[in-house]
């Protein structure tokens, strides 16, 4: 189940890729998940622990990911924090809600995340609304965003 909060919380993990690379495990990169997101996000290539390929930067280190996939890959290994989704992209909600499919997390967003035409689950923390599209999530979080302005 995806839970998510608009503006400021406590105990959130907002500078994401700098937790990340200082957390992460080797052995994260041998998760098939973890692949598909990395080859999804950064159209890249995990060739071993601690080396990447990419079409745009070559062969690169888990610490040169960009900030979306160290967010999502956190949200995957160590769902128990709640990380600032903002510093993904739209590109990155199909994944949230496939981590959330799997397990709860909560997010954390400054800004509206397109999270696609189809159904979802959500909870919005802020107000206690469950809401499952779009449609339904948008005024919720822009009076949630307008309150935290």
């Amino acid at each position: 189940m995806l839970t998510v909060h608009f503006g400021d919380m406590e105990n959130v993990v907002y500078n994401t890729s700098v937790y990340f690379n200082n957390v992460y495990s080797p052995n994260w990169f041998e998760d098939s998940f973890a692949q598909r997101i990395i080859k999804s996000i950064d159209r890249g290539t995990v060739l071993g622990p601690n080396a990447i390929e990419t079409r745009a930067l070559g062969i690169i280190p888990p610490e040169k990911l960009s900030s979306g996939t160290k967010t999502l890959l956190l949200m995957h290994f160590m769902p128990n924090m709640v990380y600032n989704a903002s510093n993904c992209g739209d590109n990155c909600s199909y994944w949230i809600l496939r981590i959330a499919a799997k397990q709860n997390i909560t997010i954390n967003l400054y800004h509206l995340m397109d999270f696609g035409k189809g159904k979802f689950t959500m909870t919005v923390s802020n107000t206690g609304d469950i809401v499952h599209s779009m449609n339904e999530l948008i005024p919720i979080a822009l009076r949630c965003l307008k309150e935290t302005a």
